[in-house]
């Protein structure tokens, strides 16, 4: 049966998260743990990393609370649900519930596949709009190489069982590492096409928790579209990209598409309209800020919905005017992917 809802908050006229530059953010990213089951090797350690104590992660009234003053007095029409891997976190179907309760906004959520079949019903009945599943490779070997864990066979039961709840469109997110998998790009766009899929390839970027990326070595968008071409017919897709991420090309004539994130070399900070809650009650206004603003601090102190807000305006109203990746002063964020949520 259907997530029913039981009642949807009025919306007052909303604060506008606009920043010095003019950017508006109406979509919100919530990490909702810093945990997670795989241990890729563009993200952290084969041995893990230390995690943020259960006091420190914010509950689940509060993280619902949070979404409610973004929704309801900050103008957020889009929540991402995103990790370290999100199915790990407790009560996940009621948080997406409640926040599908709020009305207005459209949810969805990044994972990397695990537990998904299980869950994937509950989600859909909760009011999850749509679903990404990131997943580098369709090769159970080089699928074990990359995240340590040989788990393929569960990703694709995952997406199986997504399309059945009704969570689509299922769209993936690959990542192509020099001498890995970066000669399987026409093999994972065949792959998708064929299931309909949708297809996103993104640049990989300094957010790894070992600090080893290299700008040098890094697989970049021209280079992800010179393999591509040599097998498909390409060509810039029509709609326009708006504040999308994501590129978009028509693949032989259309309608299927594939896209690719190039936030290293083809930044599209202009145009950028998110902000990101960490698990612990942090803002982020970008996803390579060094600074963040404490909203749990004030939370548990007691502050009323408005003050929350105001002070979450303030914290958007800091951001960059880009991310400075190719800047010689630029410096990774403490904090690695894992801890801030795609």
């Amino acid at each position: 049966m259907k997530w029913q809802t039981r009642c949807a908050y009025a919306r007052p006229m909303a604060l506008a998260l606009q920043d010095r530059y003019g950017r508006v953010a109406t979509d919100l990213r919530v990490s909702l743990t810093d945990r997670c089951n795989l241990r890729c090797s563009y993200c952290m350690p084969a041995e893990g990393l230390e995690w943020l104590p259960d006091e420190q992660t914010l509950t689940s009234d509060e993280l619902v609370r949070l979404i409610s003053v973004a929704v309801r007095l900050l103008g957020v029409t889009e929540v991402r649900f995103t990790g370290g891997e999100p199915l790990v976190r407790r009560g996940l179907v009621d948080i997406v519930g409640r926040t599908h309760e709020l009305g207005g906004v459209e949810t969805s959520l990044t994972t990397n596949g695990l537990g998904l079949e299980r869950i994937a019903t509950g989600l859909a009945e909760a009011g999850l709009d749509r679903i990404n599943v990131s997943l580098d490779t369709v090769r159970a070997d080089t699928f074990a190489e990359i995240t340590r864990r040989d788990r393929l066979p569960d990703v694709l039961a995952g997406l199986l069982a997504a399309r059945a709840a009704g969570l689509e469109p299922i769209k993936i997110n690959a990542v192509l590492l020099r001498g890995v998998n970066d000669d399987q790009a026409p093999e994972l766009l065949r792959w998708c096409l064929a299931r309909d899929y949708h297809l996103r390839f993104i640049e990989q970027m300094p957010l790894d928790a070992q600090h080893s990326w290299n700008r040098a070595t890094m697989i970049t968008a021209e280079e992800i579209l010179e393999r591509l071409y040599a097998e498909f017919e390409l060509a810039p897709a029509v709609e326009p990209r708006g504040s999308a991420p994501a590129e978009l090309f028509t693949v032989n004539g259309g309608p299927a598409t594939v896209g690719v994130i190039a936030s290293v070399t083809r930044p599209f900070c202009g145009a950028c309209d998110r902000v990101r809650l960490t698990a612990d009650g942090q803002v982020r206004n970008c996803l390579f800020a060094r600074e963040e603003s404490d909203l749990r601090t004030a939370l548990r102190a007691g502050a009323s919905d408005r003050e929350l807000a105001q002070r979450w305006v303030a914290a958007v109203r800091g951001k960059r005017a880009g991310h400075g990746i190719d800047d010689p002063s630029f410096l990774q964020p403490d904090r690695p992917m894992s801890a801030i949520g795609g």
